[in-house]
């Protein structure tokens, strides 16, 4: 197992993606520790590795924390819980609104996202890094859509991406010396959480019909013609917070299918 005796402290646990991350680190030996606003949600994913380690990897408990992700202080006593990290993976709700030409979009949903995802991610890498670095070891990982490169029609996500691309890129100078990698993941249209449910929060007028166009039209943007999966995010974060990724810092791996250059 690529994880063993690993610690990952997993931000936004109880989400798609986030649970997805959490089962697949715990699959593969990994502590995992998942932090989120609700409960509810973080023990259901809790749940499900308990009983899923029982069944087929041993008995595996994953531990639930409430912590704001823009709470600085509930960060940093959080982790002083937790005591030695190995993985800060970030993968909080931004905000983000979409569908909207940036002239039609109001300032608070334009700007939500790049101030929401820069706190978020600055506050966790930032809390993190400073125990890594004492240790000399570990890995900051965080997940965006890689809109930086111009998508439009996407409001807020752009700039947000880039801000978040950019601090990744100096986080992995400052912090290599010291033992401690910072690694990021561009992934965007997985099909498996593209829900009318999570959309239509966004754009009340979606139905499946048009849900199923959103998905064929990034398809047909892809160089492999086709969206990536869940199991091929979760996979690729599974290798790069691995001993195998070791000389892997201060990029992006893309896992779009070639939407965006590199």
């Amino acid at each position: 197992m690529l994880l063993t005796d690993k610690t990952a402290v997993i931000y936004g646990a109880g989400g798609s993606i986030g649970g997805a991350v959490a089962r697949a680190f715990a699959a593969e030996g990994a502590r995992v520790h998942l932090v989120g606003r609700t409960r509810e949600t973080l023990e259901a994913v809790a749940a499900d590795i308990k009983e899923t380690g029982i069944r087929d990897i041993g008995i595996k408990d994953a531990e639930v924390a409430v912590v704001d992700a823009l709470d600085e202080s509930a960060v940093t006593e959080h982790l002083a819980r937790v005591g030695d990290v190995d993985v800060s993976f970030n993968l909080v709700s931004r905000g983000d609104v979409q569908g909207l030409p940036i002239t039609e979009m109001p300032v608070d949903d334009f700007l939500r996202p790049v101030l929401n995802g820069t706190r978020a991610n600055f506050i966790t890498a930032r809390a993190a890094a400073r125990r890594m670095a004492e240790r000399g070891s570990g890995v900051v990982l965080t997940l965006n859509s890689g809109s930086a490169h111009g998508s439009p029609m996407m409001g807020g996500t752009g700039p947000a991406d880039a801000a978040t691309d950019s601090l990744v890129r100096n986080l992995a100078m400052e912090l290599g010396p010291r033992g401690v990698r910072a690694v990021g993941l561009w992934a965007a249209g997985i099909p498996e959480t593209l829900t009318i449910e999570k959309l239509g929060k966004v754009n009340p007028d979606l139905n499946e019909a048009a849900i199923q166009g959103i998905l064929d039209q990034l398809s047909s943007l892809r160089m492999t013609r086709r969206n990536p999966t869940l199991a091929e995010i979760t996979a690729t974060a599974v290798f790069l917070a691995s001993d195998h990724a070791a000389s892997i810092t201060g990029t992006f791996v893309n896992v779009t299918g070639g939407m965006f250059p590199g």
